[in-house]
């Protein structure tokens, strides 16, 4: 089963924070910054990915909270 990714995207004059495959925004705010802290935790937490959109609507970063440490120890 894939989990599901959180993403920061624009939305009108601010951020937000929603899930892959989610119409429904998880949180707004003020700046991409704010957003990408926290978006940064939930991935962080669920072991998921983060995908940072730009203003333009494409992707600029992706970072992945899946694995571990790379290499593995031991």
């Amino acid at each position: 089963m894939s989990r599901r990714s959180q993403h920061v995207v624009p939305t009108d004059d601010k951020w937000a924070v929603r899930k892959t495959g989610s119409k429904r925004l998880t949180r707004k705010f003020d700046t991409q910054e704010e957003a990408i802290e926290v978006a940064r935790r939930f991935a962080r937490n669920q072991k998921t990915e983060l995908y940072i959109f730009g203003s333009d609507g494409w992707i600029r970063e992706r970072i992945s909270y899946e694995n571990g440490p790379f290499p593995q120890p031991g």
